[in-house]
Order: structure tokens, then C-alpha cells, then sequence
């Protein structure tokens, strides 16, 4: 089952958006969440990751971890194709 989380949603700019670990951890038990698969686009095209991707992705990991919440990947889409940070194995 999938729920709709929205709230958790950060909106952003054209180049960047503001993730707060707080506010995943907040959000993910609140939906009664065992696990978070994480998503966002790349409106340049190129499903790459930024250093600032590889970052919160490593935050957010670890602040799930604290809460026993999963994080089971991180996908970047792009006009390109799409990047799984669990594919990587960076998760």
C-alpha cells in the first residue's frame, strides 16, 4: 500500500529544495511508515546525483536508522532516465 504523503513534500526552486531530516522523521511515523523510498526530479535533464544528493541521502539514512525506519532508496528522475541510489548500492 502506498500512502499519500504530501505534507512531506518539500517544494523547491528550479535549482535546488530544502530537506529537513526532521521533518522526514516527523512525517514517516505519523504515517505509520516501516519504510521510505525517497524521490525527487532534476529539471536539467540528467538523473546524476549532486554531492548534495549523496548528502541527504546519507542524513536521511541515518536519521531514519534512529527511529528503526528503512530507507529503501532514493530515486532521481530526469529527462534522461532515472538514477536508484539502492542500485548503486549506495543504500
Amino acid at each position: 500500500m502506498v500512502d499519500d504523503c504530501e505534507s512531506a513534500i518539500p517544494v523547491g526552486t528550479i535549482d535546488g529544495a530544502s530537506v529537513y531530516p526532521r521533518e522526514v522523521i516527523k512525517e514517516a511515523p505519523a504515517h505509520n511508515a516501516a519504510a521510505v523510498i525517497l524521490v525527487h526530479n532534476h529539471p536539467s535533464g540528467s538523473p546524476a546525483p549532486s554531492q548534495a544528493d549523496r548528502s541527504i541521502t546519507d542524513r536521511l539514512q541515518h536519521a531514519l536508522n534512529t527511529v528503526e525506519i528503512r530507507l529503501l532508496d532514493h530515486l532521481i528522475i530526469g529527462h534522461e532516465g532515472r538514477y536508484s541510489f539502492a542500485k548503486a548500492m549506495l543504500i
